[in-house]
């Protein structure tokens, strides 16, 4: 489905991307940011991004917008400069919390790219506009394997780095689960991936949680793993931990969304109304459910 309308000179296209939540990961270097990326495990949400584009006649310069506001958005200004040689006004709305670990930098780069693709008429691939949108976040630090698995939906295991030319993925055939969250605050991606000492303690973390899930590739080793992974990097918040007990001791699985001071948690049916109060106490819950969405382009 496509939104691709004229408004005498202007041209205008829409496009929506989903939100993702990585419960654990391990960092892959590469020169070649096509390759580079993180293998590890997440969760796609039912919730995400919505980007319009409008070029044309009216369009002088190249804008982007948040919710509103006017923002330097430089992994989406890279999709757009990797891929179009007009201005461009780019006008996103997020219904997923921005730099608290779900995935709206990665959401916003590939709703781009859609719109982009098909507002200038580009011709591109699924593939070619989900390898624009993985270079985009590599190159800004803003994301490492997001795009992988928004690009596939469901709970997606990340086995090689990368765009989708070099990248591989998996999924764990999860049942069909509401994700509660709580957003405690922000995380800047960039400074814990280029921060060494952070990422020695990642890849650690990561290479073992992704041993043990494969060995039980379930929803529920999943949230074991993640929860482990967030405890032993360090990067587990005071409160995040004070969360996640909460929810534990309420019959859920729960634990904190990378990289944001967000947590995530799940819980059987019976067990979802116990859960849901028991994270009320920390505040405002957010609720979405596992989603098999990928990005595609909108109607208005």
């Amino acid at each position: 489905m496509y939104t691709y309308e004229s408004e005498g000179a202007d041209f205008l296209a829409k496009a929506y991307a989903p939100g993702h939540i990585t419960g654990f990961f391990q960092i892959h270097e590469h020169n070649d940011p096509h390759h580079k990326g993180s293998t590890g495990c997440g969760i796609v949400l039912n919730a995400g991004v919505t980007t319009e584009i409008k070029a044309g006649k009216s369009v002088e310069k190249t804008e982007i917008f948040l919710n509103g506001k006017k923002v330097e958005g430089k992994t989406t200004r890279t999709v757009v400069d990797m891929m179009a040689d007009v201005p461009v006004r780019v006008k996103s709305w997020a219904e997923i919390p921005v730099g608290c670990g779900f995935g709206a930098s990665g959401a916003g780069a590939l709703g781009t790219a859609y719109a982009l693709n098909r507002v200038l008429s580009l011709n591109k691939t699924v593939k070619s506009l989900t390898e624009y949108a993985h270079v985009a976040e590599v190159i800004n630090c803003s994301g490492l394997g997001d795009i992988a698995a928004q690009s596939n939906g469901g709970v997606v295991i990340r086995l090689q780095p990368g765009g989708p030319e070099f990248g591989s993925i998996d999924r764990i055939p999860a049942p069909e689960a509401r994700v509660f969250c709580i957003a405690l605050g922000e995380i800047s991606t960039d400074s814990i991936l280029t921060d060494g000492a952070a990422v020695g303690k990642i890849n650690s973390a990561g290479k073992a949680a992704m041993s043990e899930l494969l060995k039980k590739p379930t929803l529920e080793n999943f949230m074991q793993q993640a929860k482990d992974f967030a405890s032993s990097t360090g990067l587990m918040s005071s409160t995040a931990r004070d969360v996640i007990e909460a929810a534990n001791a309420s019959g859920g699985l729960a634990s904190q969304a990378m990289l944001g001071d967000t947590v995530f948690a799940i819980a059987p049916y019976s067990q979802e109304f116990p859960l849901y109060e028991a994270l009320q106490e920390f505040g405002q819950v957010l609720e979405y459910g596992i989603s098999t969405c990928v990005p595609r382009l909108l109607y208005d």
